[in-house]
């Protein structure tokens, strides 16, 4: 190989970079100057992967956690072949372009997940390593490899400063994840500066002491450094490698180590001085690649699709000899379900019990039915009731357990999630106390984003967790989940309720999340495909004259409502609505059927925040709902103290129905 060549090809990713930064008027020339030898020397001397065929299910997973220097990547998967045109990087944070302002998964080819959220990419990566391990147990056999791969990481200092980056981290070091590489950007700059004013930790330490190997290139520059590091990392596969690599930031600009060429472009002086500092002619076009790096890349790029023309050869031979398990695998990576999944035909779903309960049943079902199950809590397992009876735990000695113990770390089990889904093949989910959704709240969006179908179980859903007291009681918490867009919120009155709850997940590529309570629920009657349409009509009046509306465990008090105002001759009607943005979805005449325009008495109720009730009770309807935070005591008591009793909801729907206006 020419090192002439290899670095014009290094340094024609950076003027790529710097030009669609510069075209744009937007986007962080920093990194990409910086960084690019880093990245490059990974991608074309290390990374098991195809431009051809960027969904090779054996390809070295690779993750831009750093997601600003996206127009990096964009330029070495351009040279590499993978299916960005210079067209496309031109068109660089355009609207409707391929190449956006930061990673986005399904929008671009090679690229893994959505990132820009500080630290989400590590974290992420870490469940993908974790993904790795798992499947290699399960499928691999003696001399059929069929899931041997590693999983590379781009960070910088922003990712590290996270803390999701830290719980991740320690996890990635406890389970013992050797086929996780983490690249570390050192430039020590951010947007306000050096690094020295927020960020002095000892960074080796901390990951050593995290039980990870830590390797330094001292010269960010010295690409047969960073190789040497990256076979080193490889070659200890018993714990995930920190390789810290120092460069410098917007290197060869007249910016070079200045936090100005952080986040904003260069400028046409600057970028025309750099581009000579590199080593370009002052007539060359900009987004030109020379012919000698067009070919070099070629050659390349025909010896990647030849390790995967090899690995297919070794998956078939595999297939052949282990048919069975080969169709569960081909199975499970399609998303195919079992023709028996009749989750409505469990024999406990009428039963009264905690919706957490429910849930545990319907998991434990699920879990004999699919061999692809995999999740866990956050150290609540037992009071989440999300254990797999009988299955063993994942850890380095047991990879092919299937609960997962995230311990107390919240967010980066759910980043960890979505890493097991992105990998391919795997069902997955998290869970924890409502409340501490708050901790992965930003993990649950990025699910959301690329539409991913995690599951988030979250029990102890509202006050009635009693004693625990406000801290532990959540109010805002169902208004915020369900103002997230792609995320199916699902907050089931009963057993067949929490059923179809579980189906919705299972046929639906959005994450769900089920919201779920900690005291006993009495059955009522829950509708399973009904609920599928997220409301349906519980109980019903002939000429009705007001509608009673809940979900969870306030469809059990309306019911009781509607009972006491019946034996006044008032008619009433009663809705449950476990999934409000379901409901949403259905057409109008099935909106209209179930909330008829022509009633407009309508109650709401709900022991949360009344924010998003409006919409459906409309401008002469009214709320029961928790507005303030909770206090300490028992459960009962509280929904006493509060109003959600069936004796207050009655009176107020009688007030509502006097109510002239």
């Amino acid at each position: 190989m020419s090192q002439d060549l290899y670095q014009q090809a290094i340094n024609t990713a950076r003027a790529l970079s710097i030009e669609a930064i510069e075209a744009a008027n937007s986007g962080h020339p920093g990194l990409p100057l910086g960084a690019a030898p880093t990245l490059f020397e990974l991608y074309f001397n290390h990374l098991q992967h195809n431009p051809l065929n960027p969904e090779w299910l054996n390809r070295d997973r690779f993750i831009m956690s750093a997601g600003h220097g996206s127009a990096l990547l964009y330029s070495v998967l351009h040279l590499l072949g993978y299916q960005i045109s210079s067209t496309d990087l031109k068109q660089f944070r355009q609207l409707g372009s391929n190449t956006p302002g930061h990673p986005e998964y399904g929008c671009t080819p090679g690229v893994e997940m959505t990132t820009g959220p500080l630290g989400q990419g590590l974290a992420t990566a870490v469940g993908m390593a974790m993904a790795e391990m798992h499947l290699a147990a399960r499928y691999n056999r003696p001399d059929f490899p069929v899931i041997d791969h590693y999983t590379y990481v781009l960070a910088g200092d922003g990712d590290l400063m996270e803390g999701i980056s830290y719980e991740a981290s320690s996890l990635a070091g406890h389970f013992g994840l050797g086929k996780l590489i983490v690249l570390y950007d050192d430039n020590k700059i951010t947007i306000d500066g050096s690094t020295d004013i927020t960020f002095t930790e000892d960074i080796t330490t901390r990951y050593q002491s995290c039980g990870w190997q830590v390797l330094t290139v001292d010269n960010g520059e010295d690409t047969t450094a960073i190789s040497l590091a990256l076979e080193a990392a490889r070659s200890n596969t018993d714990q995930p490698s920190l390789i810290v690599v120092r460069t410098i930031i917007g290197n060869f600009s007249p910016l070079a180590g200045d936090a100005k060429s952080h986040g904003a472009p260069l400028g046409s002086a600057a970028v025309e001085s750099t581009l000579l500092q590199l080593g370009f002619p002052t007539e060359r076009a900009a987004f030109t690649v020379s012919a000698e790096v067009k070919e070099f890349m070629q050659e390349r790029q025909n010896l990647l699709a030849q390790a995967e023309e090899k690995w297919q050869r070794l998956y078939q031979t595999w297939k052949s000899t282990f048919p069975d398990l080969a169709a569960e695998f081909e199975k499970n990576l399609a998303g195919n379900l079992p023709a028996d999944l009749s989750l409505d035909t469990i024999s406990s779903l009428s039963e009264n019990q905690p919706t957490r309960v429910h849930s545990g049943r319907v998991l434990n079902f699920l879990n004999r039915k699919l061999s692809n199950l995999i999740g866990g809590s956050a150290d609540l397992a037992s009071s989440n009731n999300a254990v797999l009876e009988g299955e063993g735990s994942f850890s380095n000695a047991t990879p092919e357990g299937k609960n997962i113990h995230f311990g107390v770390r919240e967010h980066a089990m759910g980043a960890i999630v979505n890493g097991l889904i992105l990998y391919g093949g795997l069902r997955s989910f998290a869970a924890t106390f409502m409340i501490f959704s708050d901790y992965m709240k930003p993990s649950i969006r990025l699910s959301a984003l690329m539409n991913i179908p995690a599951l988030y179980i979250l029990t102890h859903d509202s006050i009635g967790v009693g004693e625990d007291g406000p801290t532990h009681q959540p109010i805002e918490q169902l208004a915020a989940l369900r103002a997230t867009p792609n995320l199916n919120v699902f907050r089931p009155a009963d057993g067949y309720e929490v059923a179809a709850g579980y189906q919705l997940w299972l046929t639906s590529q959005k994450p769900t999340a089920l919201i779920l309570s900690r005291q006993k629920l009495a059955y009522v009657g829950g509708n399973f495909r009904g609920a599928l349409k997220g409301a349906y009509i519980l109980k019903d009046s002939d000429h009705f004259q007001l509608i009673l509306m809940a979900s969870g465990s306030e469809v059990s008090l309306i019911i009781e409502a509607a009972e006491i105002l019946e034996k006044e001759n008032i008619k009433v009607r009663v809705v449950s609505m476990p999934c409000q943005n379901l409901f949403a979805e259905q057409d109008q005449s099935y909106q209209d059927l179930i909330l008829p325009p022509t009633c407009n008495r309508r109650l709401a109720v709900e022991a949360a925040s009344s924010f998003g009730w409006h919409k459906y009770i409309g401008l002469n309807g009214t709320i029961i709902g928790l507005d303030c935070f909770g206090v300490s005591s028992k459960g009962s008591e509280l929904f006493k103290h509060f109003g959600f009793t069936a004796e207050a909801i009655a009176s107020k729907a009688k007030q509502l129905l006097n109510n002239k206006n």
